[in-house]
């Protein structure tokens, strides 16, 4: 058997990442700055009191490199870092293609996703700037999942806005996120004079994860305390997510490959960007390699205007230049929900302006999407997260798509959590 015919593909531990990747020190032109709006106050110079100091240092770092510090290294370790690359010949002998097929396995984690790379750094860099509890918005519900753990393993407490359309019907989610410690709130929530306000048009209103950003801050700003913490978006967030990709890099040279195409699933753009951005610096570079992001068409935020919009509901955040669909778009809830964003994040936002990145919007009845995400579980086993499903999905079109063209490309793609508490949402959609 070659190197390129293993399955399963481990990162020795004295080659895990030590540095995060800023891909600002290698953007092909610099990132547009946040604005803030014509009239009101100053969200730009607010920004102190919504961010850790920390983060917002390396939210405008042009540094390429920032060390990943001991004590964060170690709650890596402990949550189960480096993560397998794995090679999946099963679903390419039962799709008959020539294609090469890799999955990086973020679903090896204590919560389930990849979103427990930022929450242990967030959550460790809180500690140390003396906060005691963190708020936050959730969608899917991993985010929130990962900060409730990460801020147990340091000793803070978590308040956690939960889009209500998701919060109602995952209730093994919910009790997960309290065993952490974590108080959970339906959004809008009568917590805020965000969600008051809205709950008083709209008793029943499903909720969007710009409203829950919007609680988030607004709780974290009322208590000196407490600070807010982003799951997706911003460049830092993508920062601490570049350890994927980066132990990716080395795992590809380890077999002797390299991916033509990288696909994963996008909403904010977490994990996406964490996963492509070291290949996307080869790119820029001029490496031939193709990117896609699979996305639902109930938020089909990369295929809306590049321009610069608020990144939440009640309009307290600065100003971002990324592709979106108007701050207070109206968007239909679906079971891949953390998919259900108004924005993408600046950094890939300008990637994919200068053409750099390919999109598809999969239909909102996700019924394709599921299907092929049965078709993964039958041939490797693993059950994926819902948002998970739409990456899976478009890896095997492609892989399809291959087999017609007669390629022998190799195709990498990012599962990035777990579906075990997703159940429900599965068997609506396929009649379980």
């Amino acid at each position: 058997m070659s190197q390129a015919d293993a399955l399963v593909v481990q990162l020795p531990e004295e080659e895990r990442p030590t540095k995060w990747y800023n891909i600002q020190a290698d953007l092909p032109e610099p990132l547009p700055p946040p604005r803030d709006p014509e009239t009101g106050p100053s969200r730009i110079k607010a920004l102190p009191e919504l961010l850790l100091a920390e983060c917002l240092r390396q939210e405008n770092s042009t540094e390429r490199w920032i060390e990943i510090p001991p004590e964060i290294q170690d709650l890596y370790r402990q949550a189960g870092r480096p993560r397998p690359l794995i090679r999946a010949r099963r679903l390419e002998q039962r799709l008959g293609t020539p294609a090469r097929l890799y999955y990086k396995a973020e679903f090896y984690s204590p919560t389930g996703s990849h979103k427990v790379n930022t929450a242990l750094a967030q959550a460790w860099y809180a500690k140390r700037e003396g906060y005691e509890r963190l708020t936050t918005e959730t969608g899917a519900g991993q985010w929130g999942t990962a900060l409730a753990y990460a801020a147990s393993l340091v000793g803070l407490k978590t308040t956690i806005y939960w889009v209500r359309a998701v919060h109602d019907w995952k209730l093994q989610r919910r009790q997960f996120m309290k065993l952490y410690g974590a108080t959970v709130h339906a959004s809008p929530s009568p917590e805020t004079s965000v969600g008051r306000a809205l709950l008083k048009e709209h008793p029943a209103h499903p909720g969007s994860l710009g409203i829950a950003v919007s609680e988030g801050l607004e709780d974290a700003r009322r208590d000196e305390k407490a600070i807010y913490c982003l799951g997706s978006v911003l460049n830092h967030v993508l920062l601490h997510q570049t350890v994927i990709g980066l132990e990716t890099q080395r795992q590809f040279e380890h077999v002797g490959e390299y991916p033509d195409l990288m696909i994963s699933c996008l909403g904010g753009g977490s994990n996406f960007g964490g996963f492509t951005l070291p290949f996307l610096a080869d790119a820029i570079r001029g490496k031939d390699i193709q990117f896609i992001a699979a996305q639902s068409a109930a938020a089909p935020n990369l295929q809306g205007e590049y321009r610069y919009d608020f990144a939440d509901h009640a309009e307290l955040t600065p100003m971002l230049k990324m592709y979106t669909l108007g701050h207070r778009a109206e968007m239909q809830p679906v079971r891949g929900d953390g998919l259900r964003y108004h924005g993408c994040s600046p950094i890939l936002s300008l990637l994919r302006h200068r053409g750099l990145i390919d999109t598809i919007a999969y239909p909102a009845d996700e019924r394709h999407v599921f299907e092929r995400a049965r078709m993964f579980v039958q041939s490797e086993g693993f059950l994926p997260a819902p948002e998970s499903a739409y990456g899976i999905a478009c890896a095997i079109d492609e892989a399809l798509k291959a087999k017609e063209d007669r390629e022998k490309k190799v195709i990498a793609f990012n599962v990035s959590g777990h579906g075990f508490m997703d159940m429900e949402g599965y068997a609506q959609v396929l009649g379980l």
